[in-house]
């Protein structure tokens, strides 16, 4: 059994891709999905939260206040490093332990993979067998987003500059999926990835 880390960035098409992956069978884990999970309420996360950045970050029903988190981090880089550093051993600990838990009940030679956008940010390369990341170029990356989330080009460019660029990613990466053009055109690099990669294993 193998591991591939999938990574990229904000409007990438990263989701999508992971969509395709499921679809041919693949198990797959979103690291996004867990960090929601470790900041839900009674959670040890949400807690450290609290108590580095007060308890205006919760909402009355003890929730995390996304919104406004949000809007501290974007434009906070000491802020977005202290939150990394509650949340990422948080969801770390929960992707080893789905690892070993698939490992230990997997026959199958299709592989897991961990949607994980902060893979090289986090150092947890060590996680994984291959990494692949989602590329495009960043106008267009800008463009897509500022239309997905009707945002002004500043605060697009923001989100961009709070993120490493896909340019960085892509060349630490074993594999880049070219998600400039249209998706019939990535579907078809997919298809030939996948089955050049299951051969290989």
């Amino acid at each position: 059994m193998w591991v591939i880390g999938l990574t990229g960035g904000i409007a990438s098409g990263k989701s999508s891709v992971l969509g395709w992956l499921r679809g041919q069978g693949c198990p797959t884990q979103d690291a996004d999905l867990l960090a929601r999970e470790v900041v839900a309420p009674g959670e040890e996360a949400l807690l450290q939260i609290k108590a580095t950045f007060g308890a205006e970050y919760l909402l009355p029903d003890g929730a995390l206040n996304r919104p406004l988190m949000g809007q501290l981090i974007f434009g906070d880089a000491a802020a977005r490093q202290q939150l990394n550093a509650i949340i990422h051993p948080a969801v770390v600990q929960r992707l080893q332990q789905k690892i070993a838990e698939y490992r230990q009940e997997s026959l199958q030679q299709l592989p897991l993979v961990l949607d994980i956008p902060l893979l090289f940010e986090a150092e947890l390369e060590y996680l994984v067998d291959s990494i692949w990341c989602v590329w495009l170029p960043r106008e267009v990356q800008l463009r897509r987003l500022q239309e997905r989330d009707r945002l002004s080009p500043e605060e697009a460019r923001q989100r961009l500059e709070a993120q490493m660029s896909l340019d960085e990613k892509r060349k630490k990466a074993h594999v880049v999926i070219d998600n400039s053009a249209s998706w019939e055109e990535t579907e078809e690099q997919l298809r030939k990835i996948f089955v050049a990669k299951l051969w290989r294993c």
